[in-house]
């Protein structure tokens, strides 16, 4: 009988006493454990096993668990005699931030320190005898929702001094997404007071602990050390490129092809693999999104599962408001290409809106981008521990998520922008000036964002435009932007895939008021500039002939448009 695909379980336990589906990750026990870092960060894309993982070395180590064989007979850990021993032994915390997600600091201060108040009263039976004197149970009872900053700050090390005495063992530590909030505040504004707050807790937590034997923080990303771990010497951190537990979050290519074969769909790999492969941990490849892939064996039906389980918005939020070169760079990747480019691990948000690696780096965590091929250290990098890298998006399940979003850009002016695209294919001049008017309107208060607002750099908006029309049109026409051709770069072409569609020119212009009396003026200058840096070339050379290939030229002043062709 097979087992029951469950969706969305986290909890250790309940996975293995309801015989629910799982792939054997308990080697991550034994590899974690005879590595003996002291405090250990691990970074994976969200619903990628983390909290699963986390459940299970709270099941494995701690003492309230002493004595559960069930739970890990015939899996891989229970092989050996000394795991068997080891198993139940240690005062474990389990904590985690994932649901730490308001909007101002006030709500997600009193959030973090309800979920450490929390822990406190998981353990309240040490409060009874004289393990602890007047002044420690006095600290225990302020361990509250609206404690101070220092007993916010103390509090769990305060509990490890505390468990260790009780149980005459130091204490591991688990905490699961903790950048979470530290996204939220980068998000909502504000950053710096989140920041110390985790700092403080950390540094305290993990730093010089003697309480401590051993940590773990899982999260998305690595926060950049000066933000939140400039005290801790003591840290492993574990990347999407580092080699250590490769394997242990997500599924290999071999697991995900047993799976398939448990549940009859043997038949269905090459989908599968195109539609959730790609991530890259270390030096494995091939490594498949296990969100997607159990509510693949459970529903039978190839959706984006993984890229609709989050509203994306930091995401959206970074390409939206990008700079010009930014957009270019999302055109190409968003067309197939790779992009070249460095990346720090070490996520600065305070760099986001200002550096184009930045956003990369961001998107590399998040799992949006999958690594190519990484190069050395790169010697004139923003920073010391940048690396040079080739990336791609990661397979067709985001780049489908990509275009969802780029949709929901227009969603509000859907009609204008759906009835310009069709004037564009129809070649009505007319009625493409029209509602070319209509949406830029609209867009360029939408685009009209961060410190180069679009009517004062208008490449943001139309390169934003152009991810669009990739988008719509991606059926008819392979579309690529500011490319060599001829003698000069055009701004858009548009190459048909079928014999009975023309291809087209774009050629974008803004009003240069010294040269130019009128946007006619521009329009014809946009075209001159088509014609006199041979823009057709690529198109000709491809075998369209040259009365097949439309030249429209854009002209702009601040939201005014007008379009023209020869």
């Amino acid at each position: 009988m097979d087992r029951t695909v469950g969706i969305g379980l986290q909890d250790f336990e309940k996975v293995r006493m309801k015989k629910i589906f799982y792939i054997d990750k308990t080697h991550f026990i034994k590899e974690w454990w005879e590595a003996n870092d002291d405090v250990t960060l691990i970074a994976r894309p969200r619903r990628f096993g983390k909290t699963l993982n986390m459940s299970m070395l709270e099941k494995f180590f701690s003492v309230k668990y002493a004595g559960r064989n069930e739970l890990f007979e015939g899996l891989s850990i229970w092989k050996e005699e000394k795991y068997r021993r080891l198993q139940g032994t240690y005062p474990v915390v389990l904590l985690s931030f994932a649901s730490i997600k308001e909007n101002t600091f006030a709500e997600a201060r009193k959030s973090i320190c309800r979920t450490i108040e929390e822990q406190f009263n998981k353990h309240d039976y040490l409060l009874k005898g004289c393990l602890l004197n007047e002044k420690e149970k006095e600290f225990y009872q302020e361990v509250t929702a609206y404690m101070s900053d220092s007993t916010a700050s103390a509090a769990l090390r305060s509990l490890t001094d505390f468990l260790s005495r009780y149980y005459g063992k130091r204490v591991i530590i688990l905490l699961d997404e903790y950048d979470t909030p530290l996204q939220e505040s980068y998000v909502n504004g504000y950053w710096d007071e989140m920041a110390s707050l985790i700092r403080s807790m950390l540094n305290a937590a993990f730093k010089s602990n003697p309480y401590l034997e051993r940590a773990v923080m899982t999260g998305i990303t690595r926060v950049s050390k000066e933000s939140i771990f400039s005290d801790l010497n003591n840290l492993e951190v574990v990347t999407t490129t580092s080699d250590k537990y490769e394997v242990a979050f997500g599924f290999t290519e071999e697991e995900v092809f047993a799976a398939l074969d448990e549940y009859g769909m043997s038949d269905r790999q090459v989908d599968v693999k195109r539609w959730y492969d790609g991530f890259t941990f270390g030096n494995r490849t091939d490594i498949y999104n296990p969100w997607s892939v159990i509510n693949y064996l459970s529903k039978g039906k190839l959706r984006a599962y993984w890229a609709n389980t989050s509203s994306n918005s930091l995401v959206g939020k970074l390409i939206q408001e990008g700079t010009k070169d930014v957009k270019v760079s999302f055109e190409k990747l968003f067309s197939g290409e790779h992009l070249y480019t460095q990346i720090d691990e070490q996520i600065v948000y305070n760099m986001l809106d200002e550096d184009e690696a930045a956003i990369w780096s961001l998107l590399l965590a998040g799992g949006y981008l999958k690594v190519i091929k990484v190069g050395e250290h790169s010697e004139t990098g923003f920073s010391s521990t940048a690396l040079n890298c080739e990336l791609a998006i990661t397979n067709l399940e985001v780049r489908l998520m990509f275009g969802g979003m780029i949709h929901g850009w227009f969603a509000g002016n859907l009609s204008n922008y759906n009835a310009f695209i069709k004037a564009l294919l129809l070649g009505d001049i007319d009625a493409m000036n029209d509602y070319m008017n209509e949406v830029t309107q609209a867009m360029f208060s939408y685009f009209d964002t961060g410190k180069n607002p679009s009517k004062k750099e208008p490449e943001r908006f139309y390169h934003g435009f152009v991810l669009g029309l990739m988008v719509e049109l991606a059926d008819r026409y392979i579309i690529t932007s500011n490319r060599e051709s001829g003698f000069g770069r055009y701004d858009v072409m548009m190459e048909p895939k079928q014999q009975n569609d023309d291809a087209m020119i774009l050629e974008f212009k803004v009003q240069n008021n010294r040269y130019e009396e009128s946007l006619s003026d521009t329009v014809e200058a946009a075209l001159k500039q088509i014609e006199a840096q041979k823009y057709e070339a690529v198109l000709v050379a491809k075998g369209i002939a040259k009365e097949r290939i439309r030249r429209y030229g854009f002209a702009f002043r601040g939201s005014e448009v007008l379009i023209g062709a020869n």
